[in-house]
């Protein structure tokens, strides 16, 4: 897809090896590992840490935050089951990294970022990949989107005390929310789907990301 990025091609390889660890580490949807083989992670992170770009670990991006390590965004877009045609909304873009792939993999993405600096790296980021079915908010992802909603699916990538009841609304029938739920230094994959107007929930595995912030997360104060 990308690149211009000039060590893309040395970094060909280390790709490909990335797709075969998640294989081997179970990550079975084929168009999950396409969208990563497609998506040069080097790209998204700062450029002291490209050497680092195609290992299986989170990795700062400033401000505070990280890109989370590949085998979670991949098992995180296994989880939703996306079938190429859906409508989704992503809470924290970051880099903009787990929003192209989201973008190789569904019909629409609207992601909300609340840091200006990071919204701004990754507006450029997304744009030098060539993606033009993105959207993107700089403001409060608990309270989401809602001139957009429903949403098919929602990826919240930080931790937050509760599932904000704002991005339950805006789920639709059949539609999955996915967010850590737990405190600040460690939490549970919380899996929410609308079934019949009504929310099912269960916990799928341990995980650790950065606060939720926002009016139905985390305070700036309880930031560390």
């Amino acid at each position: 897809m990308m690149s211009g990025a000039p060590n893309d091609r040395e970094l060909l390889g280390a790709r490909h090896r990335l797709v075969e660890t998640l294989r081997q580490k179970g990550i079975r949807d084929l168009a999950v590992l396409r969208a990563i083989e497609m998506t040069p992670r080097h790209a998204f992170v700062p450029t002291g840490l490209r050497h680092r770009a195609y290992e299986d670990a989170p990795l700062p991006i400033g401000n505070g935050q990280t890109i989370s390590q590949p085998w979670v965004h991949a098992r995180y877009l296994e989880l939703l089951h996306l079938a190429g045609k859906e409508r989704v909304l992503e809470i924290g873009t970051g880099s903009g990294y787990e929003t192209v792939l989201l973008a190789h993999l569904v019909a629409q993405v609207f992601s909300i970022e609340r840091i200006p600096a990071l919204l701004q790296q990754a507006r450029e980021n997304i744009q030098r990949t060539g993606v033009n079915n993105v959207s993107l908010l700089l403001g409060d992802g608990t309270i989401g989107w809602r001139e957009y909603a429903p949403y098919d699916a929602i990826l919240v990538t930080a931790g937050a005390p509760s599932v904000p009841k704002p991005l339950l609304d805006q789920l639709a029938e059949g539609g999955r929310l996915l967010i850590p739920v737990g405190d600040r230094e460690e939490q549970r994959l919380v899996v929410a789907e609308r079934k019949g107007g009504r929310i099912e929930m269960r916990e799928e595995a341990p995980v650790r990301f950065v606060p939720l912030v926002g009016h139905h997360g985390w305070s700036r104060s309880d930031e560390p």
